[in-house]
């Protein structure tokens, strides 16, 4: 895991700033899979987060995925869990490869790792 969730130092200007997911160091052209059953969102380029997706999986949760090569899923599109959605890259405001998640429940962030374990998100 390249960042965490929560307060860190900004890569680019020093400040210290809210970083609201994980980011994981991936080589580009890794493959992500959806974590869980859900409806497409969101699926373009998004400013600094470069290509991203955003799944609504119900319940209030949604997921978000940034910094991607390649986006394999369309905005309105249903996934199943295990569904390959994109591929990972260096899009938008990234200082390398890496996949950028994010989980929220009712819009509020949540730190993803306190769903990695749990099952929740099935």
């Amino acid at each position: 895991m390249g960042s965490g969730f929560g307060y860190r130092e900004d890569p680019f200007n020093g400040k210290v700033r809210f970083h609201y997911g994980l980011d994981f160091a991936v080589n580009i052209g890794t493959k992500i899979y959806s974590p869980a059953e859900g409806k497409v969102k969101f699926s373009g380029d998004q400013s600094g987060f470069g290509k991203v997706i955003k799944i609504d999986h119900g319940n209030g949760y949604r997921t978000i995925y940034a910094h991607l090569s390649k986006i394999k899923v369309k905005r309105g599109q249903q996934l199943q869990r295990g569904e390959l959605i994109a591929i990972s890259g260096n899009s938008g405001r990234s200082a390398g490869p890496h996949l950028h998640y994010e989980v929220h429940q009712y819009g509020a962030p949540q730190n993803p790792m306190d769903y990695f374990f749990s099952g929740y998100l099935k």
